[in-house]
């Protein structure tokens, strides 16, 4: 009993060691008024840290006079220029006090401050948890350029809200009332003053500067500006509408901010779910195929967010297993206390997360309400790898002879397995539109092998947009190539006869029936697959359980983003996020249903139905 004891005992004597060696690290020496522990190449001269650009610029910089070498350090030394030179309010107090950089703000300058300094423009994409300060030193890394390096420098502040823009604007004034009256010409006052009489736009005397007011629904005031720099606040909760899009205020930004040193674009959100402009953006960036650097601040990075631990055995006993992971991923023990008291005012845990996000996906899943559960789809993720072919599947024309396949690397079909022996495969396809700006049509090929042995896999998919009698053909021989596959249309499209060429989409079937009779039926008399409010249903909710259960094996990432930004809507039924497509969402739904309707021994399918699979599975 006394050996348990003991055990336990130096265990917690060890976590208390551990938890104190965090606590030291996180303790970096930072005073930027002597330049220690900030960010960017340095130089000692005189016991203080002074930018290497200082020093190329002027290497006499030791022998200025003190007010002159402090002029010519806040050109290149922000940090400095933040503690003496621009105030803020302290948020817990409400007092004015000078601007000294917490960790997770100087985090985020270390990015934007490699980009200029490599000659390169500033772009940002910033996703926040809440009250670090994350808008307000994007504001003032622009302040700074208006004020100290540049005239003419002209800025845009676009908010969801028009207050977001004006709270952002007063934190102008304050700073401009406070600023040194000796880092500025004598004889000129800097100071806002409307422009032209608009009270959205000011003009800062002395320094020629535009700074612009808006919101996302005013991209057109916009308009006519020659900016230099914007700083987009909020993203995620911009409205999307017929008439505004967060597109189109990119559009007018990227269309008027060249791409230039010095000039600043920067988004900035807390997140709003997954689907919308903001984490579509978000993931570009994190895949490097954004101009903009993603940063993501965590709540365990700012500093409020820490409590004292009275009774750590206590803490470590109610720990659980989130808490305990907090932990192991290297968390302290003051951390933890914040975060497991702070839990008791959340209705919830997701309720917590969406306000305190731990990691960037948890902050998007947190605040949706898609259909399908993030976490398994991340997983399903991990499978998803480019191509081995690009191409085409080729016959002569409108039949099912000579099929064959065309490689090009401008080809509308991507291979990840060709057809192989033992493989049983359904193409499943969804009918689109025929115009470029219409929805796709999808046909897409399922290995449905016995899925007690090998569970179902893509293995190829088709994505364009052709007339929907070709596209029909088309199907059948793709359905050909992979060993006479059972052919599923969503008929919905055909059977209102929309869209055809020369055909009633009703019978279009039938008559590529007759040169390929592997055409699944849904009854004695009807072709394809019909979806109504019951089979979506059906077919939906047998998707999302294979997507929970891992039941079946995704290539394509674009489908994973699909089953990210769909959600039910307020009637009950399922639909794609506006903006947003479900195409090959859907060939994945139906593949799967027919495949588990088949095997399930609950099937109801009719005997007409079984002949059609039967040579499939």
């Amino acid at each position: 009993m006394g050996g348990r004891t003991t055990f336990a005992a130096m265990e917690m004597k060890e976590i208390i060691m551990e938890n104190e060696r965090r606590k030291a690290a996180l303790q970096v020496p930072y005073d930027p008024e002597k330049g220690v522990g900030c960010c960017g190449s340095r130089v000692q001269v005189d016991g203080v840290w002074v930018p290497q650009a200082v020093l190329e610029e002027c290497p006499g910089y030791a022998l200025l006079a003190p007010l002159e070498q402090r002029r010519l350090r806040v050109q290149h030394d922000f940090e400095y220029w933040c503690s003496t030179c621009a105030t803020v309010r302290d948020k817990l107090t409400g007092r004015p006090i000078r601007f000294r950089l917490n960790a997770p703000q100087r985090r985020v300058l270390a990015v934007m401050e490699e980009q200029r300094m490599a000659g390169l423009p500033v772009r940002l994409i910033l996703l926040k948890a809440r009250q670090w300060g994350g808008s307000t030193l994007v504001q003032m890394y622009m302040a700074w350029m208006q004020l100290v390096r540049h005239t003419g420098w002209n800025s845009l502040i676009c908010g969801h809200l028009r207050q977001s823009a004006r709270s952002i604007k007063g934190m102008y004034r304050l700073l401009l009332r406070h600023y040194p009256r000796e880092l500025l010409d004598d004889d000129v006052r800097v100071e806002f003053k409307n422009f032209e009489g608009s009270s959205d736009v000011q003009v800062l005397t002395g320094r020629d500067c535009l700074v612009i007011m808006g919101t996302a629904v005013s991209e057109d005031a916009v308009r006519g500006y020659s900016l230099a720099m914007a700083h987009l606040t909020e993203v995620a909760f911009w409205p999307e509408t017929a008439m505004h899009s967060p597109q189109d205020v990119m559009r007018t930004v990227n269309g008027t901010v060249t791409r230039t040193p010095d000039t600043v674009v920067a988004l900035e959100s807390t997140a709003n779910g997954v689907g919308q402009f903001f984490h579509t953006e978000w993931l570009r960036a994190c895949s490097g195929q954004s101009d903009k650097v993603p940063v993501f601040v965590p709540w365990y990075e700012i500093e409020l967010y820490r409590a004292p631990v009275g009774d750590v055995q206590h803490l470590w006993d109610t720990m659980d297993d989130y808490e305990r992971r907090l932990w192991h991923d290297g968390r302290t023990l003051e951390m933890i206390q914040w975060y497991h008291d702070k839990r008791k005012e959340a209705a919830s845990h997701a309720a917590m997360m969406a306000e305190f996000p731990t990691t960037d996906t948890e902050a998007f899943v947190a605040t949706d309400h898609g259909v399908f559960d993030r976490e398994h789809l991340e997983r399903l993720r991990r499978h998803c790898q480019p191509p081995q072919h690009t191409g085409d599947v080729e016959a002569d024309y409108k039949t099912v002879r000579n099929v064959h396949w065309v490689d090009a690397a401008s080809g509308l079909m991507k291979v990840w397995r060709m057809p192989e022996l033992g493989g049983r495969y359904v193409v499943a396809v969804d009918i689109g539109g025929r115009s470029d700006q219409a929805d796709y049509s999808v046909i897409a090929v399922l290995d449905v092998r016995d899925p007690f042995c090998r569970r179902p896999e893509v293995v190829a998919q088709w994505r364009g947009h052709l007339d929907h009698d070709l596209l029909a053909w088309k199907a059948a021989q793709v359905a050909t190539f992979y060993h006479r596959a059972t052919l599923v249309v969503e008929s919905n499209t055909l059977e209102t006869g929309r869209g055809t060429e020369g055909n009633d989409g009703k019978f279009l079937l039938h008559e590529v029936a007759r040169s390929y009779p592997a055409v699944y039926r849904r009854d004695t008399v009807n072709y394809g697959f019909h979806t109504n409010v019951r089979t979506k249903r059906n077919m939906i909710y047998n998707l999302i359980a294979a997507v929970r259960d891992g039941t079946y094996v995704e290539r394509d990432s674009q489908a994973i983003d699909e089953m990210a930004t769909y959600e039910q809507t307020g009637n009950g039924g399922y639909e794609a996020k506006k903006g947003h497509h479900d195409d090959i969402l859907i060939t994945r739904a139906i593949a799967l249903w027919v495949a588990h309707s088949n095997v399930s021994p609950r099937a109801t399918l009719s005997s007409a139905d079984m002949a059609v699979l039967a040579p499939v599975f």
